[in-house]
């Protein structure tokens, strides 16, 4: 069965069309762990693919050293990637600028929520992957269900392992495809036994932590799970874009109706425990209908069982619609829900008051029959003992102004009646009775369009009352001698109500409308001036300025500084005076910031509070605090004013304004930290050329003073004061020499244009080497060498390692008094799983002070600026750059106070060659 579509719906779904036809296609293949194959498959699909002539390029593949994988590649047209300075070293990262120049069909770009190297365009691979979408490239790309924001947490409670490299929801939602790429726990944990996911040592230490066969199986029934919801809502939105009316009971989903009497919270329970019976999802709505105003208590009520509902795990939702049986069936074929649920009716008057329309759920079953229906019986119990609610100061107030109100719209009722009877009497004699008929309802509906439904039903019956005493024979009586005009005024009175009703329910109408249309085009402002600001002041003035015009109030941010201390975001001097609230209290607006969670007046966390403090919550993290304050010209007005902020829609709305000032202090956040970035990388290769060019212009003319220095020396007929000073002038120009090299090595280094020339060797052969070179400097020092036997070979590059440990030594030789010995020690250690080799090399100098040991290894750091030891500081940065270049770590070994230095660097097992055949 499909139903006629709305035309607002036709015109977005083309919009959405249009838009996604610029934008690329997304498909994800999403697995429950590492192995289960999601690259493996993502190169099937790109392999068939180009089998069928399609432009396919592999950006960024993560084989993880798998044959099978790697053996997927071939034929595909491969990326190269991008290198990135960071901490001294260059990290490869995936090249966004050439895939955009490009410009490929398909590009596939594995692990979607990789965090990106300080310093690239976008802090996040997703985020990288949208601008490929933007620029209208399809992407192919992998993710694990750990890594889904929402589930994070669910994922570590589980694990016991919490990741930190998460992707919003709606990035994996709005995914065009989702492959879920699903094996056996059994076979997964087979694969890690055969080394097909990690190397052996990794995968023991994987097999016993985060690879038991429980968390595999917990976390194939998330993924298949969050796969099922996604499905779910493609399937609601197929039905929506056809304007298929008819269920498709493809998932259990239940909606309860929650009305605004009291002893609703026994029905919401009863359908918390049938949802959890039948492990359903369940949805409950409030639907408010234009006839019934509701008073401030009913409302009141309406927000706590909402509330109530939410806590027992519903979706919530209120809505508006002309008659309440289609407005629950209309929601719930949106939301392709298969059960309802409603409160038992009243009997008594009431229920022969419904007599002619029938009963709610005799409405819902005469229209919904596919739909299930529960009747449930609301509880008896009034809560006529209860406390006070803190709201009840609200509910006074509305009072108080719903008193005005009809006492206005009586006087103008009554005011109303006598005018129109004055006219129609000055102009007795020249209009027909039913010209004056007209009269009286036009001053029923002018009331109507001003009072609404109280003051014009009371004009309908004194209009009517006022046409028979003055315009009926026999006159000035309600007697009535022609029983033909009890007719007309019959029909008079029911004309007059009806179009009473009628106006009063159109003027509520176009007020709710008028309302919803200037938030909306306030919101829309809102992003559209957010969009194009430059500075924080300026983002916090704009949200001032438009959350007072739409809520009228009174606003403070609070943001963070380096340590997460919120401080109070002052505005400009004479900038935003009327729309800043001061009365704030820090210590509420720290506890927000820190819990991400609400608080203050409305809420049920420090309801005392003088404002509402809402956290400013962005894609990546809470970037402060609003407080927000009601403004109203009376008390009254103010209480009324809180207590209609605290309905849903309204609440939601304040939440949407909060999102997007949020968004926009992320946004200026990036662009500030992409500008230093972009300033420090800049600054660093300007650096790195001046010592090239430095370094270059100074080897020559140094080997020939070296050289000339040692002729010189070696000159017989020279006495010796002449040869002696050629000694020293040969020894202090290599020492300019090494400098130089140093120099030039760390700026070979950070430029990335030294290849690694990995071989097998020894570490007691490098050590040798490197004390060999430094054997004059070691003259009167003994060195203690405690290498562990049979220690495995390093695949390494030997001219490098040799310059790290002879640079250690030097090092340890120049901060430590002569004749002291030197230490230099290597075991194999196991650290996280995998096996490596530790090597430290040990002094008995005065070590390093406190305050060095994380910035020891930058460029140019010293131990003592002072100090008349020769250097300039490039030794531990020349040996970080190249231990990391090795996939290694090195730091400074906690010592106490004077018992000398202990630098450590670690380099990775790898598998060991097989021997050479005899």
């Amino acid at each position: 069965m499909t139903t006629r579509p709305d035309p607002d719906d036709l015109l977005e779904r083309v919009m959405r069309d249009e838009e996604r036809q610029a934008r690329g296609r997304l498909k994800i293949f999403f697995g429950f762990s590492a192995g289960v194959g999601k690259t493996f498959a993502m190169l099937e699909a790109a392999q068939a693919l180009a089998a069928q002539g399609g432009d396919v390029v592999a950006g960024v593949v993560e084989t993880h050293g798998r044959a099978e994988t790697e053996a997927q590649l071939a034929g595909l047209a491969r990326l190269p990637m991008r290198m990135v300075a960071y901490r001294d070293r260059q990290l490869p990262e995936f090249d966004l600028d050439a895939a955009l120049e490009r410009k490929p069909g398909v590009i596939l770009v594995d692990e979607l929520a990789h965090s990106n190297v300080p310093g690239s365009r976008h802090a996040k691979r997703w985020q990288d992957i949208d601008e490929l979408l933007r620029a209208g490239i399809d992407v192919y790309t992998t993710l694990n269900v750990q890594h889904i924001e929402s589930l994070n947490d669910v994922v570590g409670q589980i694990t016991g392992i919490r990741v930190f490299e998460t992707v919003p929801d709606h990035v994996f939602d709005e995914a065009d495809d989702v492959m879920l790429v699903d094996i056996p726990p059994d076979e997964l944990l087979a694969r890690l036994q055969q080394g097909k996911v990690y190397l052996p040592q990794q995968a023991e230490k994987a097999g016993r932590n985060f690879f038991r066969k429980g968390n595999l199986i917990a976390l194939r029934e998330i993924a298949l799970r969050r796969t099922a919801d996604r499905v779910d809502a493609d399937m609601r939105q197929y039905r929506a874009d056809r304007s298929i009316a008819q269920l498709w009971q493809a998932r259990e989903r239940i909606v309860v109706a929650i009305g605004s009497g009291s002893g609703e919270e026994r029905l919401i329970r009863e359908a918390a425990r049938l949802a959890a019976k039948l492990q359903a999802q369940w949805l409950a709505v409030h639907v408010d209908l234009p006839g019934q105003r509701q008073a401030m208590e009913a409302r009141e009520r309406v927000v706590s069982y909402l509330k109530l509902a939410h806590s027992l795990g519903a979706e919530t939702a209120s809505i508006s619609g002309e008659e309440l049986a289609a407005a629950l069936l209309q929601f719930a074929r949106s939301r392709n829900a298969g059960k309802l649920v409603i409160g038992q009716e009243e009997g008594g008057l009431r229920r022969l008051l419904r007599w002619p329309r029938g009963t709610l759920a005799q409405r819902i079953a005469r229209s919904g029959g596919e739909i299930d229906l529960y009747t449930i019986a609301r509880s008896r119990t009034r809560h006529q003992h209860e406390p006070a609610s803190p709201d009840s100061a609200a509910s006074a107030a509305e009072a108080l102004l719903t008193r005005r109100r009809r006492t206005r719209g009586t006087l103008w009722a009554v005011a109303s009646c006598a005018i129109t009877t004055t006219l129609a009497f000055l102009l007795d004699g020249k209009l027909h009775p039913a010209n004056v008929i007209m009269l009286y309802l036009v001053g029923v509906m002018l009331v109507a369009m001003r009072y609404g439904r109280a003051a014009s039903a009371l004009v309908s019956v004194l209009s009517v009352l006022s046409f028979d005493f003055f315009f009926v024979d026999p006159r000035f009586s309600i007697t009535v001698s022609d029983a033909q005009y009890l007719l007309t005024l019959a029909v008079m009175l029911a004309v007059s109500l009806f179009i009473s009703s009628l106006t009063a329910r159109l003027r509520r109408q176009a007020s709710v409308a008028m309302q919803r249309e200037a938030r909306a085009a306030n919101l829309y402002m809102l992003g559209k001036e957010l969009s194009a600001l430059l500075t924080l002041d300026q983002i916090l003035e704009i949200g001032r300025r438009h959350l007072a015009a739409v809520f009228g109030a009174r606003i403070a941010f609070f943001l963070p500084d380096s340590a997460d201390q919120l401080r109070l975001a002052e505005p400009e001097q004479d900038s935003g005076a009327a729309h800043v609230f001061r009365n704030v209290d820090a210590g509420v607006a720290q506890w927000v910031y820190d819990n991400g969670q609400a608080a203050g007046k409305g809420t049920a966390t420090l309801p005392s509070a003088a404002a509402l403090y809402l956290p400013l919550t962005a894609t990546m993290r809470t970037r402060g605090v609003l407080a927000f304050a009601i403004e109203a010209p009376s008390e009254e007005e103010r209480q009324l004013a809180a207590a209609q902020l605290a309905l849903p829609e309204n609440r939601q709305m304040l939440e949407i304004f909060c999102s997007q000032i949020a968004m926009a202090i992320e946004r200026l956040h990036y662009a500030e930290v992409a500008q230093d970035a972009l300033v420090t990388m800049e600054s660093e290769r300007l650096r790195n050329s001046l010592l090239s060019a430095i370094s270059h212009d100074l080897r020559t003319p140094l080997t020939s003073l070296v050289g000339s220095a040692d002729v010189l020396a070696a000159n017989a007929r020279l006495d010796d004061d002449a040869r002696a000073m050629a000694r020293t002038i040969s020894e202090q120009s290599q020492k300019m020499v090494g400098l130089m090299n140093n120099l030039l090595d760390m700026a070979r280094l950070q430029a990335g244009v030294v290849t690694l020339n990995r071989q097998w060797n020894a570490l007691e052969e490098l050590a040798g080497s490197a004390l060999r070179l430094l054997a004059k400097a070691l003259e009167g020092r003994q060195v203690d060498t405690r290498i562990a036997p049979e220690l495995p070979l390093l695949r390494v590059d030997a001219v490098l390692l040799e310059r790290v440990l002879a640079n250690l030594v030097e090092n340890a030789i120049k901060y430590s008094p002569p004749g002291t010995p030197i230490g230099i020690s290597a075991h194999v250690e196991h650290g996280d799983g995998a096996p490596q080799v530790k090597v430290c090399v040990m002094d008995q100098g005065r070590g390093f002070p406190p305050t060095m040991t994380q910035h020891a290894f930058e460029k140019f750091t010293r131990g003592d600026n002072e100090s008349a030891t020769p250097g300039v500081g490039l030794g531990l940065a020349i040996c970080r750059a190249i231990i990391e270049a090795h996939q290694g770590r090195i730091w400074i070994a906690p010592q106490e106070a004077g018992q000398g230095a202990t630098v450590c660097f670690t380099l990775p097992v790898e598998a060991q060659p097989a021997p050479p055949e005899e």
